[in-house]
């Protein structure tokens, strides 16, 4: 396992559409180690592939005690529910937050490392962190969604996606 450089807007990967992977292999699953071990390094709680500079449908997010790491190949939200409105940072996008109107809670289906079908629903911050990595696999940023776009500040700051 590995840390990898993450990646900081402005580079265009971050602005791309991730290809869906077609085959769970040692690479994919290295791959996925590799991102939870530079989400964990950098103290934030979700990270897409895209955010590592590799153009594919990959994230890890650790956003609650209930659920752990979630590692999910080729995730996509399958059901949403409610709404919440906060703020959101990136590890892309350092020094900025912003207020993000997100679903309460979503159900979100993908494969896990092993390649097994799973279907997660989560509320909360584990909602707000799948909503943000899947963004990152469509090229959307926080940025390109907030409502209002600020400077990092202690105050402010609840998520560090």
């Amino acid at each position: 396992m590995a840390i990898r450089l993450i990646v900081k807007e402005p580079d265009e990967v971050l602005h791309k559409t991730a290809k869906a992977v077609t085959k769970v292999t040692p690479n994919v699953q290295k791959l996925l180690d590799d991102m939870a071990d530079t989400m964990y390094d950098a103290e934030g709680v979700g990270l897409a592939a895209p955010q590592v500079g590799i153009l594919k449908r990959l994230i890890v997010v650790d956003a609650d005690e209930e659920h752990g790491l979630i590692k999910l190949i080729n995730p996509e939200i399958i059901s949403t529910e409610g709404e919440q409105f906060g703020p959101e940072g990136c590890l892309s996008i350092p020094g900025l937050n912003g207020d993000v109107r997100r679903a309460e809670t979503v159900t979100v289906r993908g494969l896990d490392r092993e390649g097994n079908e799973v279907t997660i629903t989560g509320s909360g911050l584990l909602a707000r962190a799948f909503q943000h990595e899947i963004d990152h696999l469509n090229g959307v940023l926080f940025t390109d969604i907030a409502e209002k776009v600020y400077e990092y500040t202690a105050e402010h700051s609840e998520s560090g996606e």
